[in-house]
């Protein structure tokens, strides 16, 4: 009696482990499997993940989107472990091939604001003590000045012209935050050492860099690189765009990556436009494209279900302009799925590249990456910690962000 007990103590403990990593199971994959996916018709939908994954349509496993299921061109699937234990569902959209021109240039960017950024909120030293008439108002760092008492603000410049004129009266200022249009009621004070008015903010009109072009997308007549936002130094906000220039650029010198400090390609601009900036987002810099340069060799990006942990190609500059293909293996994050941006972590593993740059450096962002003759993403950042390795977008993602662009843009022309 008492060795039956043990063993039904004994399976009930079993079940009951068993049953927690079961459900923390189906709790992992929920959280990370992706709830959308692309596939080309005719092709599996296989999905990485740690446990094989099946998708069912209608209670039968899909196993190609050809015939009955392509005409649908979205349509949602069932995703369960091992076949048989529900995880999620997910949305499935047919496309067709997808193809781009993989570039791998430098370029430079010169960007100008939405407005005014408020980069950094001081006070004002004046006969009464220091001020911060911007702060009491409730003005924030990272909000875009757009307007004073109806006058539209370009520039730092305009802004302080305003300010100045003003006298100490009071001035309506039109802001944006976030997506939010706030106004705000209140006046300069005068600085007593330079006996200017002010309100106690440093503003940003433009910005400028250099990076990495990805690919230029045919479809939509789209220059896609950069793979992350640009940021104001001082915020961290985003810049909000109104007008920026894609222009040609050259690598002129490297500052070596090392632990802990992140190492920079430096460059100079050429002046050669090849495109208007669009967009700048967390995906990267989208701009149309109107240089001269020709385009003939396309390569299929692939989808995120097709990416493989292990060996890759980084395509990037790292002297002149002419582009070079060096070795890296890349690992997906363990939530890659549920993110638009660090989906895959890059190790660089080419010598020569190790030991011109010390790894990722500033500037590769944007740098394409191949795997199997496809265009699988882009670098996005360098890890402070070890400059062998960074973060890198899918480049499906970006093409979504392309085609959101191109989308504004008919819009815009109708």
């Amino acid at each position: 009696m008492k060795i039956a007990n043990k063993i039904i103590k004994a399976l009930f403990f079993t079940f009951l482990i068993s049953s927690v990593m079961i459900f923390s199971g189906v709790v992992y994959l929920e959280n990370t499997l992706d709830s959308e996916f692309k596939i080309k018709n005719g092709d599996s939908l296989t999905i990485t993940a740690p446990v094989p994954i099946t998708a069912e349509y209608n209670g039968a496993k899909l196993s190609n989107v050809s015939g009955k299921y392509a005409p649908l061109n979205e349509f949602s699937v069932n995703l369960k472990a091992f076949g048989i234990i529900p995880i999620s569902s997910a949305k499935v959209e047919v496309v067709d091939q997808l193809q781009v021109a993989v570039l791998g240039m430098p370029f430079g960017m010169k960007i100008y604001t939405k407005g005014v950024l408020v980069s950094d909120i001081t006070s004002v030293s004046t006969q009464n003590g220091n001020k911060n008439p911007a702060k009491k108002a409730g003005i924030k760092v990272g909000d875009y000045i757009l307007s004073v008492n109806g006058k539209q603000v370009y520039t730092n410049e305009d802004l302080g012209y305003i300010v100045e004129s003003s006298g100490g009266k009071n001035m309506k200022f039109c802001v944006i935050r976030g997506k939010t249009k706030l106004y705000f009621n209140f006046s300069a004070v005068m600085d007593k050492n330079t006996e200017q008015y002010k309100i106690g903010v440093w503003v940003k009109d433009s910005s400028a860099g250099i990076g990495t072009l990805t690919f230029y997308s045919p479809s939509t007549n789209l220059l896609c690189g950069l793979g992350h936002g640009i940021c104001d130094d001082q915020s961290k906000k985003l810049l909000k765009i109104n007008s920026g220039e894609i222009v040609s650029a050259q690598i002129i010198s490297i500052d070596k990556g090392k632990m802990g400090t992140a190492g920079q390609l430096k460059g100079k601009f050429n002046y050669d436009t090849l495109g208007d900036i669009r967009l700048n987002c967390n995906q990267g810099v989208y701009g149309t494209f109107k240089g001269n340069l020709k385009f003939t060799n396309l390569t299929e990006i692939a989808l995120k279900q097709e990416i493989k942990e292990g060996k890759a190609q980084i395509i990037t500059t790292i002297d002149g302009e002419v582009p070079k293909a060096y070795s890296c293996k890349i690992a997906l994050k363990g939530a890659n799925y549920n993110s638009s941006t660090q989906n895959m972590i890059v190790t660089v593993t080419d010598k020569e590249l190790l030991e011109k740059t010390g790894g990722i450096v500033q500037g590769m962002s944007g740098s394409p990456i191949l795997q199997n003759g496809k265009l699988i993403g882009a670098i996005t950042h360098v890890l402070l910690e070890d400059s062998t390795k960074g973060y890198a977008i899918f480049a499906e993602n970006m093409l979504e962000t392309a085609q959101s662009v191109a989308n504004e843009q008919l819009k815009e022309a109708s």
